[in-house]
């Protein structure tokens, strides 16, 4: 049976990919492939590695917005 992936099978897949998902679809593909696999592989080595203890301190306590100014059309009362 030999090598499966050999240069001539590369080629027909590449070329079946492209008639299959265009030209336009291809990139895009291949990009969230890549972000798969890096994903994958972060996860994978964070299995070995315990997480840091989380520390609060005021820093990274992050306060509420202040509350938006009244708008600029206010009803005024009739005399």
């Amino acid at each position: 049976m030999g090598d499966m992936l050999q240069p001539w099978h590369l080629i027909v897949l590449a070329v079946v990919a492209f008639v299959l998902f265009g030209a336009k679809r291809l990139p895009e593909l291949g990009k969230g492939l890549g972000e798969g696999l890096k994903g994958f592989r972060e996860g994978i080595r964070g299995i070995g590695d315990p997480a840091p203890p989380a520390t609060t301190t005021a820093q990274n306590v992050q306060q509420s917005a202040p509350a938006a100014p009244p708008s600029s059309t206010t009803v005024q009362p009739k005399s």
